[in-house]
């Protein structure tokens, strides 16, 4: 079945519904090319996107909070349970039927991304570093998930992108180094694994979001990992101290309404609207304000490297927002046919797969003769 709610009016099996308020092409156009958002979709897709980033950049405090009642581990299986729960109790409500077989590689990306391996990675490492560190660190988030979007959509980015690219990679390389004696330290290891998983599964919810409305997205992610974290959340809890006060009851019911499953929603669904690659800019603010909240809710002390590195990363991610990516081929969703992929610079945005079996969420795949 697929995962539109209204698939039993809509294209037959297999066929995806035309693009969320886009043009829809004839039958035998030989070219399907995305419909650009309307500037109401790009002034609500970048509305929602920021409130997603704004949820996400409590996280790495929301962490730290329950640290303080709750083993790694813990956190990591009980944050997923209760998202879970949530998630699975409005689906259930709503009546959505199961996603169709297709989509589930990419959810199942999705889930090792963004509700296991980004939450638990980033979990180890906070139980060494401290937020103000991991904050800008995971600062390059927003490269890595462009990086992910151009190579899935085959779409070939400029030199000057890469150049930006590399540049913020090496500054927050520099930062961890320094800010760690000469080397970078285990925390640091845990770090840049979670922004390598966690890019994967932005990219991959964003484009599932073109298919599906994005709460369906991470929520059938969640549910699809219940039968591994609630026998993890017994076994965490019978092995970690457990001593819930006010601040790990706050952190973890953040950690699983706040960043796990609302902050999500709005963000797949941002990323549906504006696109992956636009919408991944929009969180050079986050390191920001992670660092603000790391000082009004923790009470840390920046390092004087800390906003300097910050602020470097910031740059390199606005150069690679006016960076233009040139035009490519792109497999249309019927074999045989291409279509040509739009030049994406401030204006314009990356089509989201390039993969004939899931055809983007701006064109009509009711092309065949």
């Amino acid at each position: 079945m697929s995962g539109d709610p209204t698939a039993g009016d809509g294209p037959a099996r297999g066929d995806d519904p035309a693009p969320h308020g886009g043009p829809t092409p004839g039958r035998g156009d030989t070219h399907a090319t995305p419909a650009l958002p309307t500037p109401f979709a790009l002034r609500t897709g970048t509305l929602l996107a920021a409130l997603g980033v704004a949820a996400f950049s409590l996280t790495f405090p929301a962490t730290a909070w329950a640290l303080t009642g709750l083993g790694p581990w813990s956190v990591t299986t009980c944050r997923v349970v209760l998202a879970a729960l949530i998630a699975g109790g409005a689906l259930a409500a709503l009546r959505v039927p199961v996603p169709d077989r297709r989509h589930w590689p990419g959810l199942l990306v999705v889930a090792a991304g963004v509700v296991v391996g980004f939450p638990l990675l980033t979990t180890l490492a906070l139980e060494t570093s401290t937020t103000a560190h991991a904050a800008v660190v995971v600062g390059l988030l927003p490269l890595t998930t462009a990086a992910f979007s151009a190579v899935r959509t085959g779409v070939r980015p400029s030199r000057v992108f890469w150049a930006a690219a590399l540049a913020g990679a090496a500054v927050v390389i520099a930062f961890a180094v320094q800010q760690s004696g000469g080397a970078p330290t285990t925390g640091d290891l845990y770090l840049f694994g979670a922004l390598l998983l966690c890019a994967a599964g932005y990219t991959e919810g964003g484009r599932l979001a073109g298919h599906m409305p994005g709460w369906q997205v991470i929520g059938w992610a969640l549910v699809g990992c219940l039968p591994l974290s609630v026998p993890g959340a017994v076994l965490a809890l019978s092995a970690e101290d457990v001593h819930l006060g006010g601040r790990a009851v706050a952190g973890l019911l953040w950690l699983a309404v706040g960043s796990q499953f609302v902050g999500m929603v709005v963000w797949y669904r941002g990323m549906a609207a504006i696109g992956v690659t636009r919408a991944s800019q929009l969180q050079l603010a986050q390191p920001l304000l992670t660092l603000v909240w790391s000082v009004l809710l923790l009470g840390e002390t920046l390092t004087p490297a800390a906003p300097i590195a910050a602020v470097a990363v910031l740059v390199c991610i606005g150069v690679t927002q006016r960076a233009r990516v040139p035009a490519g081929v792109v497999r249309a969703s019927s074999p045989g046919r291409t279509r040509t992929a739009e030049t994406v610079g401030e204006a314009g945005r990356i089509p989201e797969t390039a993969d004939p079996n899931h055809p983007p969420a701006g064109a009509n795949q009711d092309n065949r003769p």
